[in-house]
């Protein structure tokens, strides 16, 4: 049954990694799966939270720090590790390969459990932006197998861990700041009642 899903699974990443195969993807996906190249958006977005997105901007700001440090251990560090999956760009044969191909783990995919991480977090204080944080996770997501560096299982594991970690993480830092405005309404009207 392993072997069975481990063919479906090469098939799907040759799927990918050849048959959609074109220049405009093989110019526009390294470009994508590379982490430096987002720096700056990253950077000027966070600034925007901080500056212009008064309380709330600030709350995702810092749980968005605290969520990609946790959610990029956990699967660098604890599952890569616990799987030993090994890149199907060091295994496999006739791999279009776009990127460099690491000696690190494959399974998950990082980008894929960071991404869809944020974008559950990101969508519970910007719901009507939430098309396009999902999106750009898929998008980069898809890029890993195209590029020949992971598996379309890698991708798809990653994220749905991504989704149960930004999920369990968003419910905490929701409950938290549920306690907290609780906190401060009751303070105020204890204040106000000592005024009187």
């Amino acid at each position: 049954m392993i072997d069975f899903l481990y063919q479906i699974d090469v098939k799907l990443f040759y799927f990918i990694n050849h048959t959609l195969s074109n220049p405009f993807f093989d110019k526009i996906f390294p470009f994508l799966t590379e982490l430096k190249n987002w720096y700056l958006v990253y950077i000027l977005y966070f600034l925007y939270l901080l500056i212009s997105g008064k309380k709330t901007g600030r709350i995702t700001a810092f749980s968005l720090i605290l969520l990609i440090a946790i959610s990029d251990q956990l699967s660098s560090n604890l599952l890569k590790n616990l799987f030993e999956r090994i890149r199907p760009c060091n295994v496999l044969e006739n791999v279009n390969l776009l990127v460099t191909c690491t000696e690190s783990f494959s399974f998950p995919s990082s980008h894929a459990v960071n991404n869809f991480a944020a974008a559950v977090l990101l969508s519970r204080f910007y719901p009507k932006f939430k098309i396009w944080f999902y999106s750009i996770a898929i998008l980069l997501a898809f890029s890993r197998p195209y590029v020949g560096v992971h598996y379309p299982s890698d991708v798809i594991g990653g994220a749905l861990i991504g989704l149960l970690i930004g999920f369990i993480f968003t419910l905490l830092i929701s409950k938290i700041i549920d306690l907290t405005e609780k906190k401060e309404k009751f303070i105020t009207r204890r204040f106000q009642k000592v005024d009187l």
